[in-house]
């Protein structure tokens, strides 16, 4: 992964939100794809590359883009 920074999304916490952190730093509890994307925009990533499905940048812990909710649901 040299060149990305380490992107990190957690599995669901109890409120069904999930954590976003870039290199360790946190930017935000995301509620859906669209909030992940919000927060590595601003991190000023670019856009255009941000591909939530492609594995190399982002590590989902407790399921992929597509589990969100409480408890994975």
């Amino acid at each position: 992964m040299a060149g990305h920074p380490r992107v990190v999304v957690p599995p669901p916490s109890p409120t069904g939100g999930r954590r976003v952190t870039v290199d360790a730093q946190i930017l935000g509890l995301a509620y859906g794809p669209r909030d992940v994307v919000e927060f590595l925009r601003r991190a000023v990533l670019d856009e255009d590359a941000i591909d939530l499905d492609n594995p190399r940048p982002i590590e989902w812990r407790g399921g992929g883009p597509d589990v969100w909710g409480a408890k994975g649901s």
